[in-house]
C-alpha cells in the first residue's frame, strides 16, 4: 500500500468517528492517531454531548494516544482529522509533538493550518509537523455540508 492509499485508509477511520459526532448532534468531525500501523487514539466532536468547549475530535484522540504511549509526547505518529484543525487543536498538536497531520476538508472560517492562521507552520514555535491536506476532501466536506443543511432545515 502506498502513502496515499494509507492516508485514505486511515481517513476512513476518522470519517467513521465523524459520523458518531453527528449521531449525537455535534458537528461531524472525527480524528484518529496512528502509531506503528495501528490506531492508538480516537475522537469525535463531543462539545454538545459533554457541554465542553474543548471536546474537539483532535483533543480527545490526542489524550487517548498520550495515555496509550504513556507520554504527553505523541511521537512517531500521524493524526488524521476530517476537518482542518482550529487554533486550539493546532496548538495541542504542536505541544504533543505530533510529527505529521493529515486532514480532509479545509475550514475557511476557523482553520489554523493555513486557511485563517497557520499555527502548524509558524516558524516561531518549537515544533512544526509535516502536513497533508485534502485527503478524501469531498467526503469530509459532504458530511459537514449535510449536517449544517439539516440544522438549517434545508436538508
Amino acid at each position: 500500500m502506498d502513502g496515499q492509499e494509507e492516508d485514505e485508509r486511515w481517513m476512513g477511520e476518522a470519517l467513521a468517528e465523524a459520523a458518531l459526532a453527528a449521531g449525537h448532534g455535534d458537528v461531524p468531525v472525527g480524528a484518529v492517531v496512528v502509531h506503528e500501523g495501528r490506531v492508538i487514539g480516537r475522537g469525535h466532536n463531543e462539545r454538545e454531548a459533554a457541554g465542553d468547549p474543548t471536546a474537539h475530535a483532535e483533543v480527545t484522540a490526542l489524550r487517548q494516544a498520550a495515555a496509550e504511549l504513556g507520554s504527553w509526547r505523541v511521537l512517531d505518529s500521524t493524526l488524521y482529522v476530517t476537518l482542518e484543525p482550529c487554533a486550539m487543536c493546532a496548538g495541542a498538536i504542536v505541544l504533543a509533538r505530533i510529527p505529521r497531520v493529515v486532514w480532509g476538508a479545509e475550514d475557511p472560517k476557523a482553520g489554523a493550518a493555513g486557511s485563517v492562521l497557520d499555527v502548524l507552520a509558524d516558524q516561531r514555535l518549537n515544533h512544526r509537523p509535516a502536513t497533508t491536506s485534502g485527503v478524501r476532501q469531498e467526503e469530509c466536506g459532504a458530511l459537514l455540508t449535510a449536517f449544517f443543511a439539516e440544522r438549517r432545515g434545508d436538508g
